[in-house]
């Protein structure tokens, strides 16, 4: 239907990871959100959205909720300029490297017979799949509106040696990890589903989230990742060791995805999954005034496949967390 993928755009270099196959294409790192406006200009910005929009027809930008209001305001002033609805700005709660991840998956499914309205509101549907925290070695400073932090972890995130591990989605929590404890359990909540449990160092060693964590999650692999450099600041901390642990199977995303219910949307007649249309915004009127809709083939013939074989079951429809869709 669409001649080349839909591009997935990023505010930054480091929420590029490397794609897993020759099929995975890159995602595109928008300058006009690297640059200070003062040196990459509005019509700079304009040319290079324009120039995305041309080659692929739709783009997605995903752009974290922590970026900077000059950021996000030029995301949408290069949207609004051009009048196009082909422009989906997606913000996300995630921590960097599960902001990372999330880019990699929409890479993956961007190939597959999604229409761009589908992909772009798949976002959300798919953050909730991604366990993205990070070991801390002081919560002092964690911002108490992502995390809560309680009286007593602040008080002995000052002690010398001590370490946190925290977990930012799909449910905010915070332990206490005692310092040297190699052999400790992991008290953070575990996926119920096969994962790959990503790694990236900042001034902590890693030890505990590859002999602890991983072991506990049953991830199926473990891999080291560059540490995004908007990391330090939303953890509020350089001593860190951040994670993401997430479904990797391109077949078991597209089943995901595929399996949950379809509705065109009333304003730009983009298809959507949800109650809200990435592209134009306009949430999806309520049961009783939506339009019948024709039965769909959830998974077409031609691009049946087969789910990853793994200890844990794949998600499915039943597994939607409440507010998912």
């Amino acid at each position: 239907m669409y001649a080349l993928p839909t591009a997935i755009a990023v505010t930054g270099p480091d929420l590029v990871l490397p794609s897993p196959d020759r099929h995975t294409p890159s995602a595109a790192v928008l300058q006009s959100a690297v640059q200070s406006p003062r040196t990459y200009s509005l019509d700079q910005a304009l040319t290079e959205m324009h120039t995305l929009i041309e080659h692929h027809g739709y783009v997605i930008a995903l752009c974290p909720s922590s970026a900077p209001a000059a950021v996000t305001r030029r995301l949408y002033a290069v949207r609004s300029v051009l009048e196009s609805d082909r422009i989906a700005v997606v913000r996300s709660d995630l921590p960097p490297l599960g902001l990372a991840v999330l880019a990699l998956q929409l890479r993956q499914l961007s190939v597959c017979d999604f229409s761009p309205g589908v992909l772009a509101s798949a976002a959300r549907l798919l953050s909730h799949y991604i366990y993205a925290g990070a070991l801390l070695g002081s919560v002092a400073r964690l911002d108490r509106g992502r995390i809560d932090v309680s009286l007593e972890s602040h008080a002995k995130s000052w002690l010398p040696g001590s370490q946190f591990a925290a977990l930012a989605t799909p449910s905010p929590e915070l332990v206490k990890v005692t310092s040297g404890s190699g052999g400790e359990e992991a008290d953070l909540p575990a996926p119920g589903f096969a994962t790959r449990l990503l790694y990236a160092p900042g001034r902590l060693a890693p030890g505990w989230v590859t002999d602890t964590l991983a072991p506990a999650w049953k991830a199926q692999d473990v891999t080291e990742a560059r540490l995004p450099g908007e990391s330090e600041r939303w953890w509020a901390t350089g001593k860190l060791v951040e994670f993401a642990a997430a479904i990797p199977d391109i077949s078991v995303l597209y089943q995901l995805v595929a399996s949950v219910r379809r509705d065109d949307c009333h304003w730009c007649g983009l298809e959507l999954i949800g109650d809200r249309c990435a592209f134009c915004a306009a949430p999806l009127p309520p049961p009783g005034e939506r339009p019948a809709q024709p039965v769909r083939t959830l998974v077409p013939a031609s691009h049946r496949l087969r789910p990853a074989a793994g200890p844990a079951s794949a998600p499915g429809t039943s597994a939607l967390p409440r507010g998912a869709t």
